[in-house]
């Protein structure tokens, strides 16, 4: 298992020539970096531009990589009503959008008939799958990477699958 830095990210989106596609299956994730910008943002003191600036770097590579005509997909499946966390993710999505990514949302209970992998993942090109993995409390452990046709066959169907299901963010009302 590795842990993928910007440069990691960079040349897997680099090298992707039609379709990112993203699930997330977490309510909460409790990733080291983020947990100053929850608490600001729980107080009331976090902006759309706080949360511009605090993913410059992944926003910036979201723009490069929509300007070369790669579609960036990002479906959340979520429990209702959402946790602390997956409110804060929907304040920041706008930023993700404007960045060139679609978002969708799919409560979870509308997800019991997809096949799902176990764990949150990337899928590009249809062809490269990255797992994320967390703890059982959210923290983060590492990146997986795959190019076993039949996993990425699995997570891309998966994806598509939620996708179909799924609820544009500018329609999505967090519950």
């Amino acid at each position: 298992m590795e842990s993928l830095d910007l440069e990691g990210w960079t040349r897997l989106f680099d090298g992707c020539q039609r379709t990112a596609c993203h699930l997330e299956m977490r309510d909460n994730y409790a990733v080291q970096e983020e947990l100053e910008d929850i608490a600001k943002w729980r107080a009331g003191k976090w902006t759309a531009r706080d949360d511009a600036e605090s993913k410059a770097d992944w926003l910036e590579l979201m723009r490069k990589t929509a300007s070369r005509g790669v579609s960036l997909r990002r479906a959340r499946i979520v429990s209702e009503p959402a946790t602390e966390y997956i409110r804060f993710e929907h304040f920041g999505t706008p930023q993700n959008i404007e960045a060139g990514e679609q978002v969708r949302w799919l409560p979870r209970a509308q997800a019991s008939g997809i096949a799902l992998p176990g764990n949150d993942f990337w899928v590009f090109d249809g062809a490269t799958a990255l797992f994320n993995h967390f703890t059982g409390d959210g923290g983060w452990v590492g990146n997986e990477l795959t190019s076993d046709p039949k996993v990425a066959r699995l997570c891309s169907e998966a994806f598509e699958a939620v996708w179909a299901l799924a609820t544009p963010h500018d329609d999505y009302v967090v519950r």
